[in-house]
């Protein structure tokens, strides 16, 4: 005769179990972290001699400390920011196509990309206060006033199909005006080829430190609020009767949605597919609940990222492959072939 268990002990045998697949895939991520910023640090013209000559060679000392690993760590940090906003963005839309730029914020950074290259077309001295910010910043800004305006648009964060086509709208028309500026002035098209593509070629030990300050602000918000993303898996009514504040979380997590995007783009360009895939990826191992699935989600999009960056800077040395065309044939594929293993009607 079996023995048949108790509802509370199944509940608790579940969870015990889920716990242990999230701890497994935690370590095998910080395991991929490690070992893929050794390959990043040895991924050059001069190969892992500089990393052995570092100590005796002051060159191969500056070619490592202050090109290969700033750039490394940088394509991490970036990678975190976007698996963070997919894991957010997916919870809070209740969509698992949603992405990190849904609510404008990569339209709205290319837009100020593309004016500040502009700008910097004549001398700063005459130029607008946000040139002088430079395309990081001026990328940030956009980022940012895509994302208020969504709001504005939405008339706040109430409603979730609202801020859903806001930020649909809002990305179409900012891509329209960031095309006529193109358009107005063809000598910016090369520099914003590379930051629509994506790169981490031009990150440097401050922005890493930039990145990896609010990536830890971005991900304990979405952490101290991951049961209003677990409640809306069940419905925004079944949220509300459990007596959650659903504005000013919803608020809190859009915020950190819009932060952790606008980083991430200011300083590596658009990169696509990492937010929507990292996320994906974590529930293919573990089904577990925010709580833990905000940290997975921003290790597994860390390490999507290097590992791309990497595959970039190496498969056609000494020429680099755009980091986002990469991941994007990748993560589209990846996709493709998920779609097609549970059917295009079974969901993802």
């Amino acid at each position: 005769m079996s023995a048949v268990l108790p509802a509370n002990d199944l509940r608790s045998v579940g969870a015990s179990a889920q716990r242990r697949a999230a701890l497994w895939l935690l370590l095998w991520l910080l395991a991929l972290t490690l070992l893929l910023v050794l390959v990043g640090a040895s991924v050059g013209s001069t190969g892992f001699e500089s990393v052995l000559q570092m100590g005796n060679d002051p060159l191969a000392h500056q070619i490592v400390w202050d090109i290969r690993l700033p750039r490394t760590l940088g394509a991490w940090m970036a990678g975190a920011l976007l698996g963070l906003a997919g894991a957010i963005s997916q919870g809070l839309f209740r969509n698992p196509l949603a992405d990190p730029y849904l609510l404008g914020s990569a339209s709205g950074a290319a837009l100020g990309g593309a004016l500040a290259l502009a700008l910097m077309g004549v001398s700063l001295g005459n130029a607008g206060w946000w040139a002088r910010l430079g395309l990081t910043g001026a990328a940030f800004v956009g980022a940012t006033g895509a994302v208020l305006l969504t709001l504005v648009l939405a008339r706040g964060v109430q409603h979730t199909l609202r801020l859903l086509l806001a930020g649909v709208v809002v990305g179409v028309v900012l891509s329209a005006a960031r095309d006529l500026i193109q358009v107005g002035n063809p000598q910016i098209l090369e520099a914003m080829q590379v930051f629509t593509m994506g790169s981490s070629a031009f990150v440097g030990w401050q922005a890493c430190l930039l990145m990896g300050v609010l990536w830890l602000a971005c991900a304990l918000v979405g952490w101290a609020l991951s049961r209003l993303l677990d409640g809306l898996m069940l419905g925004e009514a079944t949220a509300a009767s459990l007596g959650l504040p659903l504005v000013p979380m919803r608020a809190g997590l859009v915020a950190a949605l819009a932060l952790a995007t606008g980083t991430a783009v200011a300083h590596t360009g658009l990169i696509g597919f990492v937010g929507l895939a990292a996320p994906h990826l974590v529930r293919s191992v573990a089904r577990v609940t925010h709580q833990w699935q905000i940290w997975l989600a921003s290790l597994m999009g860390a390490v999507l990222l290097l590992a791309a960056d990497i595959l970039a800077r190496w498969l056609i040395a000494p020429q680099e492959l755009p980091v986002g065309v990469l991941t994007a044939a990748l993560g589209g594929s990846y996709l493709l072939w998920l779609m097609h293993r549970r059917g295009l009607g079974g969901g993802l």
